[in-house]
């Protein structure tokens, strides 16, 4: 695993999401809307993330997504024992938090995630 001098600059915001574990305010980011294809990365480290296809409108504010790219993701529970935070697998930058039981996908889970935790490469059709 990298040290943190390591890996890519943040921003003060950046850093406050990724590794003090914020979030940021809802309605807010950049990917909330996004509908192109490509793959989402971690903006610490560029470790991939999630696919484009695995992205869908649930209205909650932040970007959601029903699917990981297997074995990027790790599932923590919050010490409070009520939600699971998902953080990168590969540095542990704090991307949001997963939800099960919804019913917004037929795979009945919901990734929300910070918009300031990620980074988009765009792929072509």
């Amino acid at each position: 695993m990298k040290r943190q001098d390591e890996y890519n600059k943040l921003t003060a915001e950046e850093y406050a999401i990724i590794v003090k574990k914020g979030t940021e305010y809802p309605g807010t980011g950049l990917y909330l809307d996004n509908k192109k294809s490509g793959v989402y990365t971690c903006k610490q480290c560029d470790a991939e993330l999630y696919r484009s296809d695995d992205k869908f409108d649930s209205h909650c504010g932040w970007p959601s997504f029903d699917d990981e790219i297997e074995g990027a993701v790790r599932h923590i529970l919050d010490k409070d024992g009520r939600r699971t935070e998902i953080v990168c697998a590969n540095c542990s930058g704090h991307l949001g938090h997963v939800f099960v039981g919804e019913r917004f996908t037929d795979k009945n889970t919901r990734h929300c995630v910070n918009s300031l935790s990620l980074n988009f490469k765009e792929t072509m059709p």
